[in-house]
Formats: C-alpha cells, structure tokens, sequence
C-alpha cells in the first residue's frame, strides 16, 4: 500500500450527513431539555466538589477558589464549542463523532479512547468517593462502619471496595431500563444534591474566619495550577451532555441550551461551596480528609445532624454523577461500535428497552473492577487527561467545520469566533502541563494500547474502509 493511500485511509472522515442519518431510528428520543440539563449538573456536581477539596486545597490553599476559576473559565470556552458542535452535529458520539467528521478517523479513534477513559475512570473514581459517604452516613446515624478491607482498593489499605462495586451494579440496572427513566431519576437527585449544598454553603459561612484565608496561595501559581488541572475533572459533565445527542426532542436547540445552562450552575455552586469550605476550616486540615464537607459543618455547629444530612445528600447525589458518566460511555462506545471502531456487541440494542443493553453491561464489569481495585489517588488525574485532550479537540473541530462547511444548518454559534476556540485550546494546554509525569506515562500507555488495538481490528473493521 503506497503511502499516500495509507495516509488518506488514516484520516478518511465521515460526511456530516452519514452521521445524522444513522440517528434514524434505533435510541429513542425522549429526553427534554430540564433532564439534559439535568445530566449535565449531575455528572459535574458531585464528581468533584463532595470530595476533591481533600486533593486540591493542599495543593492549592485558600486559593483553590481560583483554581475553580480557571477550571470554568476553561470549561466555558470549550462549552461554547461544544454547543456550537452539538446543535450542528447532534448524534451521541460527542467529540468522538465531532473529531470523525473534522479531523478524520485516527484523530476520532485516539479521541474515542480518551472519552472511554474519561467516562469508565470518573465513574469508578466517584463510586470510591460515594462509598466514603456512605461510611460515614452509616457511622454518624448507626454507630457502625464498613469494614476496611471491604471498603478500600488494594494500595488503599483494603482488600476491594466493595460499595463501589454495589453503586456501579444499581446504575447499570436503572440505565437497562431505559434513557428516560435514567433521566427522570437523575433529575430528582440533581434538585436534592444542589439544595444540600446550598445548605452547606449557609452554614459553612456561620463559621467563616479570615485567618483561615491567609497564607491565601500556600504553593504559590504553581500550586493553583496544580489544583486547576486536578479539579478540572469536576466538569466532565459538559461533555456527557452532548452524549445524549440522539434521544433528545428537538436536539438542535436543546443541547445547547443544556449545555450552557448546566455550566452556568454548575460554575457558581462550586465557587460558593469552595469558598465557604476554605473560609471555615483552615487549608492544613484538607488533606487526607474523607467525607470532608460533612466533617466541616459538625465543626461548624458542634452537632452531628448537619454532617449526616449532608453525608446522606452525597449519597443520593453522587450516585447520580456515576448513573450519567456510565450513560454517557455506554453511547460513547455505541458510535465507535457503530462505525467499525470496536465490536458490535456496544452497538446492538434492546428491542424492549431501545437502550445498548449488553454495552452496558459490558461497561458496567469494567468500571466496577477500577472502583473495586484501583486506588482513587491513580484515578483523578487520568481522568482530566482524558477530558482536557477531548476538549481541545473539540474545540479545533469548531475550526475545521467551519472552513470545510460553512453553509452547515447550525442551531448556535461560538461568539467571538475564532478567538474562543483558540482560548480554549490554549487554556486546555496549560491544564495538561499541571499534571504530573506518572499521569502522562499512563496516558501514554493507554494511548499504545490504542494504537495497537485499531492497527489490529479497528482499520479493517471501518464502514468507512474501502470494499476489495
């Protein structure tokens, strides 16, 4: 094979149009824009702001609050993308279907496995966090704890943790019965988990004290920048939104609506609990402190009803974090099933349910060994790795459509082009360069496994391959 052929076989792209008719039929479009709201602030509020504060603020100090900034400031460039993105594109691969039809098949593949890495790591990390609160709920309201061997992953002190592993089984089952139930539940405990943190910030702020705020950056920029890139991980959900592309009512205007929206709240409950968290407890106590949030109010208030409420509203919230980033790989690999990239199995649906049911049963097996035998420390900034890669993509594929496709029917568009997508990119480069060296060597890893996998299947398995 010349190298010419080879080289235009690796960046073959799919028309715009193939990836909006294959969203005839098959998933079932039942989702309105207050659930897809909804998903967004319920993959995001909980991923990170229950239990990040413990990894950031030591890195940090009481400027985490303008890691927060950073995080959304780089968040709301790439939103603005996305948005333009999903209202042209709206189908539920996300950047993975965005990359594949701008930047061609490689460029898609290595993008699809960043999301696939996002999505199962974010959904094990937060069931190790979800299985902390959960132990301190039982501690604070019966008296009892679960057993460390039974509640941490090896190199954790334990054996398996085996709450995570039940928090993965309860979402994979809600999800086989269906993408609008999935929603609806979902919604009930995005309203629950911002009104216990809005209790929380009431509270916190009765204990404020200045002196907490001083040293203010105990690590200087580079401790900000640090925390930045770790607590960029809390903002995964703008990308879960646009994984629900194609069982939206009325996509082109509502997935930008979601998007924007579930940012904007998503963005000012974060600042108002990291502030109120800082300003209640001094920066040094942060570190290695699980269920943190709840440890700080019965500080606050000598009592332990506030910490239980707020533990048991972690609970029920971060449960809708994992139910949304384990929906949104199993549609991930649903368009990467679809188009060649992996096998079949991910892209064969119910008849009875319209929901990629053995994908989710596949996906759910994978998470539940990370959240049951992998430490939380490995799995937070792998996950900003895999997010901040799919972002800058994304956000070069608003370029690269607009030049190759100008007259596309587009339900928004990034204001102030080309500037915010170039910000964005840029913004997102210097996230990756906070993270550390072992994160880019398992990045690096994933990448080659990868590589050898569409060497192997993937290029020959392409519907876009040329018949012999």
């Amino acid at each position: 094979m010349s190298a010419p052929t080879v080289r235009s076989q690796l960046f073959r792209r799919k028309p715009v149009s193939a990836l909006t008719e294959e969203t005839d039929g098959g998933l079932a479009r039942s989702i309105g824009t207050f659930q897809l709201m909804a998903f967004g602030i319920g993959a995001t509020i909980g991923t990170g702001i229950f239990f990040v504060l413990t990894t950031a603020v030591p890195e940090a100090g009481p400027a985490v609050v303008l890691s927060f900034v950073i995080a959304a400031v780089t968040a709301g460039f790439t939103a603005l993308c996305y948005a333009e993105l999903a209202s042209t594109i709206p189908v539920s691969g996300s950047s993975y279907s965005y990359a594949y039809a701008t930047l061609g098949e490689v460029v898609a593949y290595a993008v699809g496995w960043c999301l696939v890495l996002e999505y199962a790591v974010s959904s094990a990390a937060v069931s190790v966090g979800w299985s902390e609160y959960l132990d301190q709920l039982l501690s604070d309201t019966v008296g009892w704890r679960i057993p460390e061997a039974l509640s941490a992953a090896p190199g954790a002190g334990g054996v398996v943790n085996l709450p995570a592993i039940v928090l993965v089984t309860l979402c994979a089952l809600l999800l086989v019965r269906g993408a609008s139930e999935s929603a609806t539940a979902n919604a009930v405990m995005v309203v629950v988990k911002v009104a216990v943190l809005l209790l929380f910030v009431v509270i916190a702020a009765t204990g404020f004290d200045s002196g907490n705020l001083t040293p203010f950056a105990t690590m200087g920029v580079a401790g900000v920048s640090a925390a930045a890139s770790t607590i960029f991980f809390s903002f995964i959900g703008l990308d879960a939104v646009s994984t629900a592309g194609e069982e939206v009512r009325n996509p082109r205007r509502t997935l930008p609506l979601a998007i924007l929206g579930a940012l904007v709240v998503v963005t000012v409950v974060y600042l108002l609990v990291a502030f109120a968290a800082v300003g209640a407890q001094p920066a040094a106590e942060f570190e290695g402190q699980e269920a943190g949030l709840a440890v700080i109010l019965e500080r606050v208030t000598g009592a332990s009803w506030p910490g239980v409420l707020l533990a048991a509203g972690a609970v029920v919230s971060i449960f809708s974090v994992t139910l949304v980033t384990m929906y949104g790989q199993t549609r991930i690999l649903f368009s990467m099933s679809r188009d060649g990239m992996i096998p079949s199995l991910f892209s064969r649906v119910d008849p009875r349910t319209l929901t990629p049911l053995r994908g989710t049963v596949a996906v759910a097996l994978f998470v539940g060994l990370l959240a049951g035998f992998v430490p939380l420390d490995f799995l937070i900034d792998l996950t900003s790795m895999g997010t901040l890669v799919a972002f800058s993509v994304v956000s070069v594929g608003v370029v690269v459509l607009r030049r190759t496709a100008p007259d596309l029917p587009r339900g928004f568009r990034v204001p102030g082009y080309p500037v915010v997508p170039v910000l964005s990119v840029a913004f997102c480069l210097y996230l990756i360069a906070g993270l550390s060296g072992t994160t880019f060597a398992l990045f690096a890893g994933w990448l080659a496994l990868a590589a050898l996998v569409y060497v192997t299947y993937s290029r020959t398995h392409s519907t876009l391959r040329e018949p012999r």
